[in-house]
């Protein structure tokens, strides 16, 4: 197990605290990638979200935060290799400790079918709210109405697409784009556009819109030379419903992901393998709200241990998120210094604390 340097750890936790605190208070712009980072070609920016050149159409544009089931039930999700970032994270304390997904999409203009949706979580609000993303779901415990009623928050819950695809209802419901009539029911649903038309949300970025903060290396980089980083080409989850892994593609310099025992692949999209350049793993704690087993992460929390992944390799970080729409920032604990991701996506998995010990690298 990975685990952070003890010496100096104190200083450079409040070295770097003091520094990102006054670049998120200023709204620093200039933190999304480093000042030598080479400029995008004419017609294209370098994402917030990625790191990676995209339309300079989208700068502006908002992005979403849709809410995947992660029942095996549900699978195989569809359209979800289009995310830039994906969380996963511990739904409910019962049913194996089932995990929800959580994708967030800049490019969502090129949706067809995304899914299946199912219902958020308070954690989910929070989240989405430093992305000022629209988060899409289909309901969720009371638990969510303070959260979704806040000013910062736009949501738009159920009425998506109902295909037939053979399963329970609750695994048949998908964002479209655009309206979609089932053929069978001959029944028509309104699309991720005219759903927020309908709410009056702007697509692009609000009032309520922290330039994002993450960092991202100007260019594709290991962590072979560093004495703090361990070989990690096997992460496995202490989620027991889902089995959720991550596995080393030295093909692809990426991070490969399965649960239930199999490849997660994109039908949407050739069976593309969901693959990422970044892995991030954060311990939290958390509180279960009642019987049912809803539960709530502590995520507005002090700096916290966590383990970064890229390039077959791994080093100990720190994370903290000081409010529900500030961004949670990311330190490299040997250097005190923010942590510079790898150009490319993003997943990562939140993990309750008393089973942080559980958590398997190889």
């Amino acid at each position: 197990m990975l685990k952070p340097k003890k010496n100096g750890l104190k200083n450079a936790v409040k070295a770097v605290a003091a520094v990102l605190s006054a670049a998120l208070v200023l709204g620093a712009a200039a933190a999304a990638k480093p000042a030598d980072a080479a400029e995008p070609q004419p017609g294209y920016y370098t994402s917030e979200l990625t790191g990676l050149p995209i339309s300079a159409t989208l700068k502006s544009q908002r992005p979403i935060a849709v809410m995947v089931d992660n029942e095996k039930a549900s699978l195989p999700h569809m359209g979800l290799t289009e995310a830039d970032i994906v969380y996963e994270m511990m739904n409910s304390t019962a049913n194996g400790r089932i995990t929800r997904l959580m994708a967030i999409v800049k490019d969502w203009g090129k949706i067809s079918q995304f899914g299946s949706i199912r219902s958020a979580r308070p954690t989910n609000f929070m989240l989405a709210a430093e992305y000022n993303a629209i988060l899409v779901h289909d309901g969720g415990p009371f638990y969510i109405n303070a959260y979704a009623a806040q000013p910062y928050s736009n949501n738009l819950s159920g009425g998506f697409a109902r295909f037939s695809n053979g399963k329970r209802t609750e695994y048949t419901e998908y964002v479209t784009l655009n309206s979609y009539t089932n053929p069978q029911k001959g029944q028509t649903y309104a699309g991720l556009l005219g759903r927020i038309a309908l709410k009056g949300y702007s697509t692009n970025y609000n009032e309520y819109y922290q330039p994002s903060n993450l960092l991202f290396a100007p260019s594709e980089y290991t962590l072979d030379s560093r004495p703090d980083s361990k070989g990690v080409t096997s992460v496995a989850l202490p989620v027991p419903h889902n089995s959720s892994m991550l596995t080393y593609n030295a093909a692809t310099s990426t991070y490969d992901y399965s649960e239930y025992g199999k490849a997660h692949v994109d039908p949407i999209h050739n069976n593309a393998r969901l693959t990422f350049e970044n892995v991030l793993i954060l311990k939290c704690s958390w509180a279960q709200l009642d019987k049912n087993g809803y539960m709530v992460y502590n995520i507005l929390s002090p700096w916290t241990d966590g383990i970064y992944l890229t390039n077959g390799r791994g080093i100990p970080i720190k994370w903290q998120k000081t409010s529900e729409t500030a961004h949670t920032v990311y330190m490299d604990v040997d250097t005190g210094t923010q942590l510079a991701l790898n150009p490319g996506k993003t997943y990562i998995a939140i993990v309750p604390d008393d089973v942080w010990d559980q958590l398997v690298l190889k």
